[in-house]
């Protein structure tokens, strides 16, 4: 059985919606839930259509908030895989918000999210991903490092905190500063 393959170009999404009343905080911006419920569709769709099936989401490495988005603002979320694994796929998507009165577009979020791919309700293969240009490759190999840093630290912080349940509560104080 020969290895599937797909390009980063056969992941791409692109999801737009307009941030409603309902998805805003007490400030009047969009919730950042909100945000987070949104990045995670696009993140479901991108991880789904690059392998063929279900894809739940395993973490959110990380999401970074630029700037606020206003209620009224059309959102505009470009999701790709960027890594994988055996059965994870690494999805950065980049959002952008426009003031549709003003014509003007910002670039308001970057989230890294991992997600599994499914089939018959256990982890399965995913396509190799063919990186076809340097700035494939760098993203790539970025994420690489960023899921073998992943790695480190969960084995890192499990040594830690066994570390700190052999300890007494005198140490522990001391530690706390208390």
């Amino acid at each position: 059985m020969s290895v599937r393959t797909k390009t980063v170009s056969e992941s791409r999404v692109r999801i737009a919606v307009v941030i409603e009343p309902t998805d805003a905080n007490f400030l009047g911006k969009a919730f950042g839930a909100a945000i987070l419920a949104k990045i995670d569709i696009c993140a479901y769709a991108t991880a789904s259509k690059y392998a063929g099936g279900i894809a739940v989401t395993a973490s959110f490495d990380r999401v970074d908030f630029h700037e606020p988005i206003e209620v009224g603002e059309l959102v505009e979320m470009e999701g790709l895989i960027t890594y994988v694994g055996r059965t994870s796929m690494e999805v950065t998507i980049e959002i952008y918000a426009t003031n549709l009165m003003e014509g003007t577009r910002r670039h308001t979020n970057t989230a890294r999210v991992t997600m599994v791919y499914l089939k018959d309700g256990k982890p399965a293969e995913v396509p190799r991903l063919v990186c076809e240009n340097r700035e494939e490759k760098l993203r790539f190999l970025e994420g690489k490092m960023r899921r073998d840093r992943r790695v480190r630290h969960r084995a890192e912080f499990e040594e830690i905190k066994q570390d700190l349940s052999r300890m007494s509560d005198a140490e522990l104080d001391a530690l706390i500063g208390a």
